[in-house]
């Protein structure tokens, strides 16, 4: 299987051919795989270097004269590093984009806790109108990342190297396949002892931790704007709504969103993700996630812990 990242190179390439108005601006990140492309289109494959700053501003820049930038680099030099632009060049200026990154919120361990973004969607929650997706599988980042394109708002799309084994249907081509909507939560496994509510790349542990479990399992690739409907419909059959959301970033970055969904519901909500403790040692990915106690053993203690017998 290629990577999210991989994929991401591939169709944007394809894409520069098809979109006259698409552009792309890197800042070093991805320059070699975009290499051919920026030979292809010198004038629309732009590389700042490491300014980040600059990188989202020169996106921003291209927005406001029509055209469509997708701007990529890693998650924390993307949102983190130059929020302020972020914040400003596209929400104020009310120009839209498409923001990819890459490494997730501990991909490359190596890279130390610079290259590491557990936060970037709960920042991004501190502004208005920004669509966030969050693919499983490289066929999901493909078809988000499409659909992006063709639109004019803002979009976040985080990639990963996590991934689950098989890609599911997601954005408007899962409105046809038992989701809630063109962006909603589809319905995976179902039953009556409580939901849990995969995003992106937890679903296989998620799946796993849950084996043999009575409980709604629903899985998310956009978790802005929030499918509270969705959750409404999984978790509100009964007296009182139990749920947990399992998010591959900040823990609890959704139980606010989750929280206000339910507000007419006596209901639980219980966020598990990334902890706020920096964990000092390099490791490799599966070792920070079972860390975190985000593999299929640890998850499953803690939803059997919190969900009723």
């Amino acid at each position: 299987m290629d990577t999210m990242r991989d994929r991401f190179i591939a169709i944007t390439s394809q894409l520069l051919a098809e979109e006259p108005r698409l552009a792309v601006v890197l800042a070093d990140i991805s320059a070699d795989g975009f290499a051919p492309a920026r030979r292809a289109h010198p004038d629309r494959v732009i590389n700042v270097g490491i300014r980040e700053q600059l990188l989202i501003g020169a996106g921003a820049g291209m927005a406001l004269t029509g055209m469509r930038p997708i701007v990529h680099t890693f998650a924390s030099f993307l949102v983190e590093r130059p929020f302020e632009q972020v914040k400003l060049d596209f929400g104020h200026q009310g120009v839209g984009g498409i923001l990819v990154s890459a490494g997730g919120s501990y991909d490359w361990p190596a890279g130390g806790f610079t290259h590491m973004a557990p936060g970037d969607v709960a920042l991004l929650d501190t502004l208005e109108g920004w669509t966030v997706h969050v693919p499983g599988h490289p066929d999901e980042a493909e078809a988000l990342l499409r659909e992006a394109v063709d639109g004019d708002d803002r979009v976040y799309v985080r990639l990963s190297l996590q991934v689950n084994r098989q890609a599911r249907p997601v954005g408007r081509s899962a409105s046809s396949t038992g989701s809630t909507g063109a962006t909603g939560f589809s319905v995976v496994r179902e039953g009556r002892g409580g939901t849990v509510v995969a995003v992106g790349p937890m679903l296989d542990n998620v799946l796993a931790a849950t084996e043999g479990l009575d409980v709604n399992v629903l899985y998310a690739t956009t978790v802005r704007p929030f499918d509270g409907a969705g959750l409404r419909r999984a978790a509100g059959a009964g007296p009182g709504a139990d749920v947990v959301i399992v998010e591959p970033y900040l823990a609890g970055t959704s139980t606010a969103a989750a929280n206000e969904a339910l507000v007419e519901l006596p209901h639980r909500v219980l966020g598990l993700g990334v902890g706020r403790a920096e964990l000092r040692r390099y490791g490799q990915m599966e070792e920070h996630l079972a860390a975190h106690g985000l593999d299929a053993q640890g998850l499953r203690k803690r939803i059997t812990g919190f969900l009723p017998a």
